[in-house]
Parts: C-alpha cells; sequence; structure tokens
C-alpha cells in the first residue's frame, strides 16, 4: 500500500520560513521522482517543484531563489524548504511520487502565509 505523508505545513507571516516533509512508504522511493505541487482555493493544482532520482531539481519560477526541494533516500522522505514566504504562497501542498508516468499523491498540508 502506497503512502505519502505530509507534515510541517501551518500559518507564518510574510517573509518567514516553513519546512515541509513527506515520508513515503510501499514505493521504491529510491526510482521516483519526487515533486511538491500546491494548490489555492479556486485555482487549479501547479507544480511548485520536482527532484529526480539522481537529485536533479526543477523549479516553478515564481519559486525560484526561495524554495529548495531535497530527498534523503535512506529515509525515504522528501523535504521542500520554503524561505520569504508570500501571501500567495498560501494553498495546500501535496507530495507526488512518479514513477515511469505513474502518480501517487499524499493528501496535502496547508500553508497560510498572512501579511
Amino acid at each position: 500500500q502506497v503512502q505519502l505523508v505530509e507534515s510541517g505545513g501551518g500559518e507564518v507571516q510574510a517573509g518567514g520560513s516553513l519546512r515541509l516533509s513527506c515520508a513515503a512508504s510501499g514505493i521504491i522511493f529510491s526510482l521516483n521522482v519526487m515533486g511538491w505541487y500546491r494548490q489555492a482555493p479556486g485555482k487549479q493544482r501547479e507544480l511548485v517543484a520536482h527532484i529526480t532520482s539522481t537529485h536533479m531539481t526543477n523549479y516553478a519560477d515564481f519559486v525560484k531563489g526561495r524554495f529548495a526541494i531535497s530527498r534523503d533516500n535512506a529515509k525515504n522522505t522528501v523535504y521542500l524548504q520554503m524561505n520569504s514566504l508570500k501571501p500567495e504562497d498560501t494553498a495546500v501542498y501535496y507530495c507526488v511520487a512518479n514513477y515511469q508516468g505513474s502518480y501517487r499523491w499524499g493528501q496535502g498540508t496547508q500553508v497560510t502565509v498572512s501579511s
């Protein structure tokens, strides 16, 4: 049974930081491209960042220079360090595991940035 469990969300003031974690089980973690998506109210879900099995990373333009994705294959965990948060970063953040085009999603964690 595949499980992706996110943690680390919460409320923070603009300019603050949060670190999201996603612990995976039921998959061969090291073979998966891991990523973070987000969905704000009334908006479509969008890619935030992803990291390949060889630690190559890709970021959406709106988070470049502020967010950093990393993974620890020994712990089956992917992280998203979010700095310089803005109110427009408010959304539910989802962890995703992608193995050869097959996507598995976590339940999401709420991030709220107040101005």
